[in-house]
């Protein structure tokens, strides 16, 4: 006690020796964590004689900095969400919240998942044989049951061309870092799913916004696409049908996305989480059944077509019919290790609730559910689309698939609310109705309506919003 410690002496610590530091090491300036560590004279803390330690010794501090890819990482939509909901609001009377803004399904309780799926995975946890690891690429059965779920008569998969991963968002995630360096550039939609731009700054690169036109059902404007391609453009991303627009693209849209990417050399990647929920009428196509001399990369999941967003089991779908993506076939199984796979627990439900056997009480009742959930989806556009159409000051593009439907509102005509934002943030505040602004998709003047919940909660809100235009135009008149 009180004195100095030469540091070339070994000390033990848990039965180890503390090997001696070089002075290179003990020299070196660290940018993370400062740790003043004093072994001195009672509660003096001091190194050498008793309490007159360094001063400087004293000055040093705890500071852990973040990373440089953590500090890369942000929702461009934070900021805006932050703003809207960190105000404190009293309950107005009469008025419970309503929130559309969630896109998730389950929100309000009532739908449900399928049955099937509830009753097998109450099976394997009691049956306790998927409690373990599994392989980080995914169970071989569960790719087995995507890949035939999902083949097509020109775009046969194998299990090997399948990567399950945790949730699609994992699954983008996975296609975004296995391709892009830092100084690349992907492109994407916009109106679009803002995860696209997360995931890619968070490695360095940054997006390209290519534009979706409302007055032609949100499809793109191919011409102005073509000419964001540069030679550090790595993939067009193209989601299909569309969070935030709930827009389906017809065939011949689909192969002019195609051509743009045959011309260039660029991989698609095909966001297809919705792919099997288009209404009845609009056919959807995947991308890669369109594809024959272009790789597509498709990102699918359980999530929204079987109600469990919170499970977490996802997919990347590999077509390559011009031998494209070895290497990076390769790159997406050792970024799988980095998570260790997703729960093998919900992949064990996998082959069936995807591959139910032709004819079967499974496939029966996974038919009965799928019907359900989609014409409660499809009469609630309908009513979304409808009673908002005859509000002054709003028009809503029809949806086409999805549950999401965009809603314009015209500044001129409600002359006091001059941005989307404050739109949204004035509604939640008058009229307890939560919608998301089309700031935070790049749609300025829009808003975005999630129309999974029951009918009556719809109907509320819809006459909470006709109301609050009202008095509002009333306001500019």
């Amino acid at each position: 006690r009180g004195r100095s410690l030469d540091p070339s002496t070994p000390l033990p610590l848990m039965g180890v020796p503390l090997q001696p530091t070089s002075p290179a090491k003990r020299n070196k300036t660290e940018t993370g964590a400062a740790l003043t560590c004093a072994i001195g004279d009672g509660a003096s803390g001091a190194i050498g004689d008793g309490a007159s330690g360094s001063s400087k010794q004293h000055a040093k501090t705890w500071h852990v900095a973040m990373s440089v890819k953590a500090q890369r990482t942000a929702n461009p939509i934070r900021a805006i969400m932050e703003k809207i909901t960190s105000q404190k609001r009293e309950p107005i009377e009469g008025k419970p919240m309503i929130p559309l803004s969630l896109g998730d399904p389950t929100a309000f309780g009532n739908l449900q998942a399928p049955e099937v799926l509830s009753e097998t995975m109450v099976s394997l946890v009691r049956g306790a044989k998927h409690n373990g690891y599994g392989n980080s690429a995914g169970a071989e059965d569960a790719r087995a049951a995507v890949a035939k779920r999902f083949s097509t008569p020109h775009c046969t998969y194998k299990a090997s061309d399948i990567i399950v991963a945790s949730g699609c968002s994992g699954a983008l995630e996975l296609a975004i870092n296995g391709i892009v360096d830092e100084g690349d550039n992907l492109l994407v939609p916009k109106p679009g799913f803002p995860l696209y731009q997360v995931l890619a700054e968070s490695q360095g690169a940054s997006v390209k916004e290519y534009d979706l036109l409302p007055s032609q059902g949100w499809q793109a404007d191919l011409a102005q696409l073509e000419s964001l391609v540069d030679a550090r453009t790595k993939a067009l991303i193209v989601n299909n049908p569309s969070n935030p627009c709930g827009s389906v693209f017809p065939k011949e849209h689909l192969l002019g996305f195609i051509d743009i990417a045959a011309r260039h050399k660029l991989p698609l990647i095909a966001d297809e989480i919705y792919g099997e929920m288009a209404f009845e009428g609009v056919a959807f196509h995947p991308l890669a059944e369109l594809a024959p001399h272009v790789p597509v990369i498709t990102v699918g999941g359980l999530a929204k077509q079987f109600l469990v967003p919170g499970w977490r089991v996802g997919w990347l779908m590999l077509h390559d019919p011009v031998h494209a993506l070895e290497d990076l076939r390769e790159g997406f199984n050792r970024l799988t290790q980095l998570i260790v796979g997703a729960s093998t627990l919900v992949q064990g439900a996998v082959p069936r609730v995807l591959c139910p056997e032709a004819g079967s009480a499974d496939a029966a009742s996974l038919a009965a559910s799928d019907q359900h959930y989609m014409t409660t989806l499809q009469d609630n556009a309908r009513f979304t689309y409808e009673r908002l159409k005859g509000v002054v000051g709003l028009t809503p593009v029809e949806p086409q698939g999805a549950m999401y439907v965009m809603v314009h509102y015209d500044p001129a005509v409600l002359p006091g609310i001059p941005t989307d934002a404050e739109f949204v943030e004035r509604l939640l505040a008058e009229e307890a109705v939560f919608v998301l602004p089309g700031a935070c998709f790049g749609a300025p003047h829009f808003f975005r309506i999630v129309f999974s919940g029951p009918r009556e909660k719809l109907a509320d809100a819809f006459d909470r919003m006709e109301a609050f235009c009202m008095r509002h135009r009333e306001e500019g008149v």
